[in-house]
């Protein structure tokens, strides 16, 4: 009996997606002969029932794609907007699962995405995952989906501003994805001779940073280049953040956690480094003139590196191949050159962030970058 694959993308779009659903169903049909379908705009498209066939026709051409030919959505299985309310339509994406003939749905996606996909393993579906992000956060994993593109066009936008940067004598001041997890940035600025990096894994000190850039100016460099994640926070704001998350797990009523829980991510949103004022901070404690460019979406367009086509290729691949043997219940995880199935359950309500004492960190001080903090 041939085997029904589903695949869905979920949360934020990003390169190489293409190339991953091309790799499960290049694989899944020419090696071990499934029918693959895709569901259109992740989680909702399941729960609607929306989806094509995914055979060699429309594989075909897809692999130097951006985005994702099947549509991405945030939707929630168990909060899913449905006219105006907040319902769980778990039970309908079971039925559609089953109506169906599934034999295992294939979820491809970040963080957000492996808590939704386990919450279906709980149900009794067989699910696989494949880690999707620009932010490289997925734990268990040596580098996710969208990682390496991402990364070049950060850098690449780093390269360019260097040039107006030096002619005006400016300090700018470069925003670059990632809310709890600093990768992007770290990396980026590394490569491309940021003079101070700020990620939200070590909370910075305003002044220290303002002394790094006159110390240059001292030195006859009178510009800067600041490449700031998005969650970067000041050590004020680190610290008040601390207490609160202190406050939190003292909290013994389970409603009352929630509602704190959600009031603190909130807060934290509202506290992450907002890029324009840091930037008047700094003209206004250095005397330079500064300019901001926020990256955006732009690092999440466009067509995939080779490393990620080539990535999303082997856990494609390797995702039919655990299918095939009835291995589910998994993130397709990367590992070295080869591919690894790790338990959903080590990898669901975890981020990888960077350690204090990771290798670029090191590296980066090396080379004289500031990193805010000494």
């Amino acid at each position: 009996m041939a085997k029904f694959i589903g695949i869905l993308t979920a949360g934020g779009d990003s390169p190489g997606l293409n190339a991953a659903i091309r790799g499960i169903g290049k694989a899944a049909d020419g090696i071990y002969r499934m029918q693959v379908i895709g569901f259109k705009d992740g989680f909702r498209g399941l729960m609607e029932n929306r989806s094509i066939s995914l055979d060699r026709q429309a594989l075909s051409g897809i692999l130097t794609r951006g985005g994702t030919i099947l549509g991405t959505s945030r939707d929630k299985p168990h909060k899913m907007p449905i006219g105006g309310k907040i319902i769980d339509m778990t039970d309908a994406i079971v039925e559609n699962y089953k109506k169906n003939h599934l034999d295992c749905l294939v979820c491809i996606g970040g963080g957000g995405t492996h808590k939704n996909a386990y919450r279906l393993v709980e149900k009794g579906l067989n699910i696989i995952t494949l880690p999707k992000t620009i932010d490289n956060d997925v734990p268990e994993t040596d580098i996710t989906i969208g990682f390496d593109t991402a990364l070049s066009i950060a850098t690449d936008a780093i390269d360019r501003l260097h040039s107006t940067a030096h002619s005006h004598h400016r300090i700018i001041v470069v925003e670059v994805m990632g809310h709890r997890a600093g990768w992007l940035a770290l990396g980026a600025g590394i490569a491309g001779g940021a003079d101070v990096i700020l990620i939200p894994e070590i909370p910075y000190d305003i002044n220290i940073v303002a002394e790094s850039i006159l110390r240059r100016s001292r030195m006859g460099s009178p510009f800067s280049i600041v490449a700031v994640a998005e969650g970067a926070l000041s050590k004020e704001v680190a610290k008040e953040l601390a207490e609160m998350e202190k406050k939190i797990e003292k909290i013994s009523d389970p409603e009352e956690k929630e509602k704190a829980k959600k009031e603190f991510k909130l807060a934290r949103s509202l506290k992450e480094s907002n890029t324009m004022q840091l930037a008047a901070k700094l003209e206004e404690l250095t005397g330079l003139e500064s300019r901001v460019t926020i990256l955006g979406h732009l690092q999440r367009g466009g067509t995939p590196s080779a490393a990620d086509r080539l990535l999303a290729t082997r856990l494609g691949t390797a995702c039919a191949d655990y299918i095939n043997k009835g291995i589910f219940g998994i993130m397709v995880a990367a590992c070295g050159e080869k591919t690894k199935p790790v338990p959903l359950e080590k990898v669901v309500g975890r981020k990888k962030t960077v350690p204090p004492d990771h290798e670029w960190i090191k590296t980066a001080r090396s080379v004289g970058t500031c990193m805010g903090d000494e």
